[in-house]
């Protein structure tokens, strides 16, 4: 099945049983990790998808991002997830630029399984570019 063919299977499960995804962890399983997988990585290896990945702040111990996708060994994406019915917002953001400030992540990725936001750090290291999404 090619990556688009994946794609349309999940857009269809999220029209279909988005009622049933109230929670972050049923938006993880139902649409993040096949989102991934539907990519390529291998979500059943630690080393490549760490769940529940440590990305402590200054100030803040024990922030946990739901996960850092590995690539040489290095965190390079990082993914926060929401429920279904959140509606992602600059508090979400602000979370998800606290864990890429600490790690040697790219991208970012923030979504409640409906909605994908991605961010990079295109204009400052190790800092989230200011959104493209008039609603953050």
């Amino acid at each position: 099945m090619s990556v688009d063919e994946k794609l349309k299977v999940l857009a269809d499960r999220i029209k279909s049983h988005s009622s049933a995804m109230l929670t972050e962890e049923a938006v993880k399983t139902a649409i993040v990790l096949p989102f991934l997988a539907a990519l390529d990585y291998d979500v059943f290896n630690p080393d490549e998808v760490v769940p529940e990945f440590t990305a402590d702040a200054v100030g803040k111990r024990g922030e946990k991002v739901d996960y850092a996708i590995k690539l040489d060994g290095e965190i390079r994406i990082l993914i926060e997830c929401k429920p279904i019915t959140t509606n992602l917002d600059k508090t979400h953001l602000a979370q998800l630029y606290r864990y890429f400030s600490v790690t040697n992540a790219k991208f970012a990725i923030l979504t409640n399984g409906r909605t994908f936001h991605f961010h990079t750090d295109l204009v400052a290291p190790n800092k989230l570019d200011d959104p493209a999404i008039p609603d953050l």
